[in-house]
């Protein structure tokens, strides 16, 4: 079988199992309602339970799971491709640091109290900020690039601490150290509406660096000598990745590990061209943000589990697997 024909199943494989967890996401809940009903509430005269239910409650949080996996997803196989480190997702560049200061930022002076999108608003800034420092100061090539972002990064965790650590009362530290364990509970509409726009134009940015990265495999010079700008390339990755996963991060708080392991889960079944991963990384990085989504609220806990303390769960085991075998295979 060819290498097109194996990137081409597992990519429908992964829409497949993505529209699977997505039926599966909007049966699941903690009210359970049976599937019969739940059909019988789309055909009812509307507005009824059921119908309330799906629409405001399940299909707003199934839509975001889907973008924000997808947009985790996207960015760590570019990221992993630009950087050339298999380590590689979005908070190496401080993006995700810089998306949860903004929106802790928002709770900490009160401004969500007052205006119910300001939290994913200031994620969303923070995010470009920590995207234009990490530009600013990572001029001159790819080590310079992940070293500006580890610093941005360390920045804006110790900018985290420092606001847990002078929080104005107890229950700001508690709603700041909610949001950043991450959870796309109770969201609506309104977060959809809020972040999609800046995810789908994010996901366009990172698509254009398809060919680019391809170039990159075979070295920064060889890529410059086949006409690859770099500077551009690198632009494109970072703001791209700033508006989407900073849009993400705004609205669900830190997830961690999706970017990191979509795209080696993939990478078996598509070979090593970056520009083939791509779009099979984004479609598993949203079935994957799916999967645990539903796991949060099936798993008998005395209030739902949160998103990102999941992942990280199910994602750090991944992480130290890696270690060993990228430690095993080093000459």
């Amino acid at each position: 079988m060819g290498l097109l024909s194996r990137a081409a199943l597992t990519t429908a494989g992964a829409f497949a199992a993505l529209i699977l967890l997505f039926l599966l996401s909007l049966l699941t809940g903690r009210v359970w309602l049976p599937p019969a009903q739940l059909i019988h509430g789309l055909a009812a005269p509307k507005p009824n339970l059921a119908w309330l239910i799906l629409s405001e409650l399940r299909m707003p949080r199934a839509v975001l799971a889907g973008l924000v996996g997808a947009a985790l997803g996207l960015s760590g196989a570019v990221l992993q491709g630009l950087l050339r480190n298999p380590l590689a997702e979005p908070g190496l560049l401080g993006v995700s640091g810089g998306a949860a200061l903004g929106a802790v930022i928002a709770l900490y002076f009160g401004l969500s109290a007052h205006f119910a999108l300001a939290l994913p608003l200031m994620g969303l800034i923070g995010a470009l900020g920590a995207c234009a420092l990490t530009l600013s100061f990572g001029q001159g090539g790819t080590l310079t690039l992940i070293l500006a972002g580890s610093a941005v990064s360390a920045l804006s965790g110790a900018l985290l601490a420092l606001a847990l650590n002078l929080a104005p009362s107890p229950y700001a530290a508690y709603e700041i150290t909610t949001w950043l364990l991450g959870s796309l509970a109770d969201r609506s509409w309104d977060h959809v509406m809020l972040a999609a726009p800046f995810i789908l134009v994010g996901w366009v940015l990172l698509a254009m660096t398809s060919r680019a990265l391809d170039a990159l495999t075979l070295g920064e010079a060889q890529a410059e000598s086949l006409g690859v700008n770099l500077n551009r390339v690198r632009l494109l990755a970072l703001v791209g990745t700033a508006l989407s996963v900073g849009a993400a991060t705004s609205v669900a708080g830190s997830i961690g590990f999706i970017g990191l392991v979509a795209p080696h889960l993939v990478r078996p079944f598509v070979g090593y061209r970056p520009s083939k991963l791509l779009l099979p990384s984004a479609v598993l990085g949203a079935a994957l943000l799916l999967f645990a989504d539903i796991a949060t609220r099936i798993i008998p806990t005395q209030s739902e589990m949160k998103l990102g303390v999941l992942t990280s769960l199910i994602g750090t085991p991944f992480f130290f697997w890696l270690v060993v075998r990228l430690r095993r295979t080093a000459p």
